[in-house]
């Protein structure tokens, strides 16, 4: 009996296999949206900070470890024109909408296509040994440079801050947190690789 579906479940074994279909990306990259929506929803405000705690910078860099820098790119850029029609995929928190490419978290925003390129790029260019994880560990952390440096950099500019103040707004409170979801998205990905060549 024929499957009705597009993607055979054998593909869903091997993301290569997704990438090399048209509808295998369209598959892959609406499935990337829809994780970073749903880490965006998963969200803390701080009383102290315009910037509410979440689990986007991990799906974003995980997106980009598993899709590589082309098609974790284009994941998060149909993310943000998502969110800019006024689909729910930003954090609640926000204004929703346009709104929240303008305001003060805009910055983070627009930094994940690039961090997401980058840690898919990185990924893949980088190799020490036979392990994965360092690899990741390091696109994981070139990636949250890059979200950190945009996001802080968009704030400074738009609440007229200095930059020790964009730092304890938009920087230290988070790097614990950071260095978390770096190591979960690393190894997510690593047994990921593990597993596709078992």
């Amino acid at each position: 009996m024929q499957s009705a579906l597009p993607i055979q479940l054998g593909a869903l074994q091997d993301l290569r296999e997704l990438r090399r279909s048209l509808t295998g990306k369209i598959f892959l990259t609406v499935s990337a949206t829809a994780l970073v929506a749903l880490c965006a929803h998963v969200s803390l405000p701080l009383y102290f900070t315009p910037v509410p705690l979440t689990l986007q910078t991990f799906a974003v860099i995980l997106v980009g470890l598993m899709l590589g820098p082309s098609l974790g790119c284009s994941a998060m850029l149909l993310y943000l024109a998502e969110g800019a029609v006024g689909l729910p995929v930003f954090s609640p928190l926000g204004p929703g909408g346009a709104a929240q490419l303008l305001g003060p978290t805009a910055g983070f925003l627009f930094s994940f296509p690039i961090a997401a390129a980058a840690a898919g790029g990185l990924v893949r260019a980088v190799r020490f040994g036979r392990s994965q994880f360092p690899a990741a560990l390091l696109a994981g952390a070139a990636a949250s440079m890059i979200l950190f440096a945009m996001g802080a950099g968009w704030m400074a500019h738009l609440l007229h801050l200095n930059p020790n103040a964009a730092w304890h707004l938009a920087v230290a409170p988070f790097l614990p947190g950071e260095v978390l979801k770096v190591l979960a998205s690393a190894g997510t990905y690593t047994m990921f690789q593990r597993w596709r060549r078992n």
